[in-house]
């Protein structure tokens, strides 16, 4: 008869063993749990958070691109076509210049055409990233600001909206601080596509300037790295006081934010 107490008390206390260690396991799972849903919460806030600074970034970007625009689009008015007009203007005073005041004119026109075009805030969405680049090149050497020059090696490949935004708008601070402050008589730009990266060279032959101090220089020069980091790439300012600078851009096509997103989700 003890022997029959002995064993069913063993078979309760394995039962109640048996119970609690599953008790155990159900709590440990279901903190566990908790913890994983708070991490992961916390994680997609974080998320949309950097989603959301990003498309702020991009929209920052644009605005950008279309004051620089603008602010080019003044000085061509100013600069170029004023002149132009004026001139006609005074050729029209003489009977003799009928010729000249018609190639002048011609040629007034030629340069309203173009900047009606880049007036069109959906310009830049509509050309890659060599035709927006070779546009501003062209626009330099027309109005004789320096002498420019772009050379493409390799096939050209397609670039998401946000990251051709953002290279142009690099490039734009660049030209901006080669043409305002450089003092710079050539600019060159070397766009060359690979199989697994983009690489882009500028370089002027301006006064240059201590690299030790770039942060005197602007928060455009400043935020270049800054804004390249934010699609994957990396970007490098060198310079050298009376020699020039350069600014290089490296991006891994494997580094597409877009095709990231992708894989995250």
């Amino acid at each position: 008869m003890q022997r029959e107490d002995q064993a069913t008390l063993i078979q309760e206390q394995a039962i109640l063993i048996a119970v609690f260690t599953l008790v155990t396991l159900c709590v440990i799972i279901i903190m566990l749990f908790i913890v994983f849903q708070k991490r992961k919460n916390i994680l997609i806030l974080k998320q949309k958070e950097a989603e959301k600074q990003f498309e702020q970034e991009i929209n920052k970007t644009h605005i950008e691109i279309r004051e620089e625009t603008f602010r080019n689009i003044s000085w061509e008015l100013h600069d170029n076509i004023g002149q132009l007009l004026t001139l006609a203007k005074i050729q029209l005073q003489s009977q003799d210049h009928k010729e000249d005041v018609k190639t002048t004119l011609d040629k007034a026109l030629k340069e309203v055409r173009i900047l009606s075009k880049a007036i069109n805030p959906e310009a830049l969405n509509k050309l890659s990233l060599t035709t927006a680049v070779q546009q501003e090149i062209e626009r330099f050497n027309r109005l004789q600001y320096l002498l420019a020059t772009l050379s493409i090696n390799g096939e050209e490949r397609p670039l998401n909206a946000e990251v051709q935004t953002v290279f142009f708008r690099i490039l734009q601070e660049f030209f901006s601080n080669t043409i305002k402050h450089a003092k710079a008589t050539a600019l060159d730009v070397c766009i060359s596509f690979k199989d697994d990266q983009l690489n882009i060279m500028a370089t002027d032959n301006g006064v240059g300037f201590d690299n030790d101090h770039i942060s005197n220089l602007g928060i455009g020069l400043t935020n270049i790295d800054k804004r390249a980091q934010l699609v994957g790439a990396k970007a490098i300012i060198n310079s050298t006081i009376n020699e020039g600078t350069q600014l290089l851009i490296t991006y891994f096509y494997k580094k597409e934010l877009r095709e990231e997103t992708q894989i995250t989700n």
